[in-house]
Parts: C-alpha cells; structure tokens; sequence
C-alpha cells in the first residue's frame, strides 16, 4: 500500500476509534455508507443536461469535493477492515481492464468490452 493511502487511512482509524464507532462499521452498513454518499454525489448532478452540469462542476466544486472525499473514507475504512490492499487491487483492476478494452478497440467508443 501506497504511503499517502496508509497516512489516509491511519487518519480515518484513529477519527473512527476516537469516537467508539468500529462497532458500527460491518460490511454491509460500510458498504451502504459507500452507497449513499456516492448517491449524494450524483445527487448534485441530478436533472442536469448539457451547460448546466459544467455549470454545476464550477458552482458546486466544494460540494463535489466533499462527496468525492466521503466516498474515498468509507472506500479506504472497509478496505482496511476487510484487509484489501486497495492500491494493488486498483492496479490489478487497471491491468484487467487494459485487457478487457485493448486500446485500438476502445479507444473513442463508449462500448462495453462485451461489445467491441
């Protein structure tokens, strides 16, 4: 694991333990933590077309931000608590979709890797 990712990582620990949650942090609520904050994050973008979603990345910067940043704890919390390695699992996804969209197939297209 990366050093940045572990700094990251040991901080959210030390703001869970400090408050007596890890009780509360299962895979299932974490997971659903993860969800819903993702969910607030396209929340932000929601009925937006066109103009307007550029719009709402200039307008709203801090608000992405803030939900990016809710998204990455809860991803950082459960791999830690379900021991995975999430920079080696991020690099073996990357490897496995270099695989799954060979560049002279994917590139410019929006096709699932099924389709091309």
């Amino acid at each position: 694991m990366s050093s940045d990712i572990r700094a990251l990582t040991d901080k959210i620990i030390a703001f869970r333990d400090e408050r007596d949650w890890k009780q509360f942090h299962n895979a299932k609520d974490t997971s659903l933590s993860l969800l819903l904050e993702a969910s607030e994050l396209l929340e932000l973008f929601q009925w937006k077309q066109g103009a307007e979603i550029e719009e709402t990345v200039s307008q709203k910067k801090e608000d992405i931000a803030n939900e990016l940043a809710d998204v990455l704890y809860w991803t950082l919390l459960m791999a830690r608590d379900l021991d995975i390695d999430i920079a080696k699992a991020l690099e073996l996804k990357l490897a496995a979709n270099e695989r799954k969209y060979p560049r002279d197939k994917a590139r410019g297209t929006s096709k699932k890797y099924t389709e091309l």
